[in-house]
């Protein structure tokens, strides 16, 4: 107990603010399952009805379906009638958790929640013995991230994002090539393949299970100018001067040497070439984060994910937050002479930094 007396007032407000925290926690989870179970989707345009009939209109388990629709309507996500045992999801509410929500569906993220829990045994080990937790302690992180980071790039990226950079659009579809650093399961390469098929571009990502989930991707689809690698990204750099365009989507805060992995890209450009890198749109200086309305989630998947695997490989631990100051900084420091940035609207995660030597 702190010495001094206590603001009772305050205490009481805190407690308060506290619970809703912890209720938050627990209806994030159950959000997280009716994204995954479609249970958001089916009630979306429903008129008012029966858990039975809910059940039966998603293929699922009417037991497991009423207890969930409990927790939705103390939580205020769902609409109850006692009389006839009906629920409703109001409209305005499946504006922002549905499939159909596009860009705007929130609960998605919710599924970041379970995600990262499974690791809390290790985190607290961390803490104490310092060090970090390897991507191989997230068994499912490229599939949740897969499907959030593809709702928001078949968006953005062809519409909104390529055209940031001059007259690129043009040069991809002359033909060009393009490579997409730390890519993943190559969403944002198979988009920019199956639109620009004069230009060869290559995914390029460490992890040997996403890079198979894309090769399996592109052969199913047959996109012959898409090639996937198992590759460090701080020898993307090796043969210099390969690429006309290289991409990094929310990966270089991940990297445990991320100058190296920096100078590297500036190796890689060829002559008059652009770096694209797309970053939370945050400070590095933690008190102009207070009114991010995602600041909580952004530290929290900070702590939890991004900052320990880089850790785990004896990295910096940039972490999410490392902010357009500290990437302006190591930009220049990779020899970067000019960088503009810019915001799109309908993606309020990310700032989008065009890079020219």
């Amino acid at each position: 107990m702190s010495a001094g007396p206590i603001d009772a007032a305050r205490a009481e407000a805190f407690a308060t603010q506290m619970l809703g925290i912890v209720n938050g926690g627990f209806l994030s989870l159950m959000a997280s399952l009716g994204h995954q179970t479609g249970l958001f989707d089916t009630m979306d345009g429903l008129p008012p009805a029966t858990s039975q009939e809910i059940a039966d209109a998603a293929g699922l388990k009417e037991r497991y379906v009423r207890e969930w629709l409990g927790a939705m309507v103390v939580g205020r996500i769902v609409e109850y009638e006692p009389s006839s045992r009906t629920y409703r999801l109001p409209p305005a509410h499946a504006a922002c958790l549905t499939r159909a929500a596009g860009t705007e569906n929130l609960a998605g993220l919710a599924r970041f929640v379970s995600m990262l829990g499974v690791v809390e045994p290790e985190l607290v080990d961390v803490f104490r013995s310092g060090g970090g937790l390897p991507y191989a302690a997230y068994p499912r992180f490229h599939e949740v991230l897969a499907e959030e980071g593809r709702t928001v790039l078949e968006a953005n990226l062809l519409a909104h994002t390529l055209p940031l950079v001059h007259g690129l659009v043009d040069r991809l579809e002359a033909g060009i090539d393009v490579a997409d650093v730390g890519c993943g399961r190559g969403v944002a390469v198979a988009l920019m393949a199956r639109r620009f098929p004069h230009s060869r571009f290559a995914g390029l990502d460490f992890s040997a299970e996403a890079i198979a989930w894309a090769q399996d991707a592109a052969a199913r689809e047959a996109l012959p100018n898409a090639r996937y690698e198992v590759r460090d990204a701080v020898d993307v750099g090796e043969p210099p001067e390969q690429y006309d365009f290289v991409t990094a989507f929310d990966a270089i805060h991940d990297q445990a040497r991320p100058r190296q992995v920096l100078s590297a890209v500036r190796r890689a450009l060829r002559p008059g070439a652009t770096f694209l890198m797309s970053d939370v749109a945050v400070s590095s200086h933690l008190e102009r984060n207070l009114k991010h309305p995602l600041a909580p989630f952004l530290y929290t998947l900070s702590t939890m994910h991004c900052m320990t695997v880089s850790l785990s490989q004896g990295g910096e631990g940039l972490g999410t937050c490392w902010g357009e100051e500290s990437a302006r900084a190591m930009l220049a420091e990779a020899g970067f002479s000019r960088v503009d940035v810019a915001l799109i609207e309908g993606d309020p995660l990310n700032a989008f930094y065009v890079c020219r030597a």
